[in-house]
């Protein structure tokens, strides 16, 4: 159900579109200039209530909200000379491996106007970044639909969680060739108690994240909901859901023929990782493994980030960019992963060419786990001919840009480390499995 306002003159237009589409409106009031809200029922007034009695009547409720900085123990761990068994773990996690099993129960034809589905690559089973339709289908015109979503982040800062989530909904929309001119924003809160300061803290730090990061990326909020209260107690034991806020971005595409998918394309081809990438491993699913939350959330930079996302958006729409995948949860070395299995190509990746900075672990070193894990926002990786990629690199100026590698025929994955001995190698079929297997129901 849903309620509009209407003009007057606009009544009958609007009543002829929804009874073409099998849908009852109807016309249950109007507005006046009384200040008062009246209600009838076959006649009878069964409410009659000042306006102002309505909106300021009753005092506003006051709660109490806290939130504080939680310190976690940061970890300590040598490097693993083999990164291919932790890949391959990353790959298997809840939050990353495939959903092919729940989203293969939905339809993902809309009258025939699917452009790009949840699904793509050869054998249609790697993970689109965004959908794409085409609603009127003698135009090009199109819109995307992303999501961002990430609670982890949530137990170290809920601003910076929410942050990450509207920074990861909106490279989603670039990543399938979208831009940044017409994208809204819708928000979903779930929450424990918000009576409880400490939730009720989380929460507006979280709302703080998404008005500031919104705004600096001129992407507006145009709806959202929330589900508070989810909690329930065991014993004497009270039980809370972590803080988590998904965010839906929904943009116009002007030219539906100029979007690309994220699986790789051609043997050859260059395999750029575009934006800088830090030591930013709280939360990350790599500090998952040992047991570890970390503290250095990614942040993000939504001035630079807005920037970046113009240019490659631009590249794509000139037809430079064959493949475009953003980096998430997992980092490079599960975006590379995921491009590498959709197109039934392999790579070879070297990591001493990722713009790669130290921004927190003061006295650290870089190290070939951090480079490939980290879950720094605003990053892509991308495919691009090698006959373009001048022409990309120039368009890409004033942005951190590295050629980390190129796609082959071999079905395989080898990554080279900082010191450009081999880190990471493993077969497409071995990735593929680890990342199906978890949820293959």
């Amino acid at each position: 159900r849903m309620i509009l306002a209407v003009p007057k003159n606009k009544i009958k237009a609007l009543k002829e579109i929804f009874k073409k589409e099998d849908v009852e409106a109807t016309v249950i009031g109007e507005f006046t200039n009384t200040k008062r809200l009246v209600l009838r029922y076959q006649e009878r007034v069964v409410c009659d209530l000042d306006m102002d009695f309505l909106h300021d009547g009753l005092p506003r409720i006051v709660r109490k909200a806290h939130w504080q900085k939680t310190r976690h123990k940061e970890p300590r761990f040598p490097q693993p000379k083999d990164l291919t068994p932790y890949l391959l773990k990353v790959l298997s996690s809840w939050n990353i491996c495939s959903k092919e099993w729940i989203i293969r129960q939905y339809d993902h034809e809309v009258q025939g106007g699917s452009v790009i589905k949840p699904l793509v690559g050869v054998n249609n089973d790697g993970p689109s970044d965004a959908a794409v339709a085409r609603p009127i289908l003698d135009s090009k015109k199109g819109i995307a639909v992303s999501n961002g979503i990430n609670p982890r982040y949530g137990e170290l800062d809920p601003y910076w969680m929410a942050a990450s989530c509207v920074d990861e909904a909106l490279r989603q929309i670039i990543a399938v060739g979208g831009n940044l001119k017409e994208v809204a924003l819708l928000d979903n809160f779930c929450w424990g108690d918000t009576d409880q300061p400490k939730q009720l803290g989380n929460l507006v730090r979280a709302a703080h994240g998404c008005y500031d990061i919104a705004k600096n990326y001129g992407t507006p909020f145009i709806s959202g909901k929330d589900s508070l209260h989810n909690e329930y107690i065991v014993g004497k034991k009270r039980v809370s859901i972590p803080g988590t806020l998904l965010i839906s971005a929904i943009g116009v595409l002007d030219d539906v023929t100029k979007t690309v998918t994220m699986d790789f394309k051609e043997p050859g081809n260059f395999i750029y990782v575009i934006g800088d990438t830090y030591d930013e491993l709280g939360g990350s699913h790599y500090y998952a493994l040992y047991g570890a939350a970390g503290n250095y959330i990614p942040r993000v930079n939504a001035k630079h980030g807005r920037k970046l996302m113009d240019k490659l958006s631009y590249a794509i729409q000139g037809g430079l960019v064959k493949a475009c995948h953003d980096c998430s949860e997992g980092g490079i070395g599960v975006a590379i992963a995921e491009m590498a299995f959709a197109g039934d190509y392999g790579a070879q990746i070297y990591l001493n060419k990722v713009p790669f900075r130290l921004r927190y672990l003061r006295g650290g070193s870089r190290r070939d786990d951090y480079v490939l894990f980290s879950e720094s926002n605003t990053r892509f990786i991308v495919e691009v001919k090698e006959e373009n990629a001048n022409r990309f690199e120039k368009l890409m100026k004033g942005i951190a840009v590295g050629l980390i590698g190129r796609v082959q025929y071999r079905k395989d994955l080898t990554i080279y480390g900082l010191g450009r001995k081999t880190v990471a190698r493993t077969t497409l079929s071995e990735l593929k499995e680890s990342w199906q297997k978890p949820l293959r129901w």
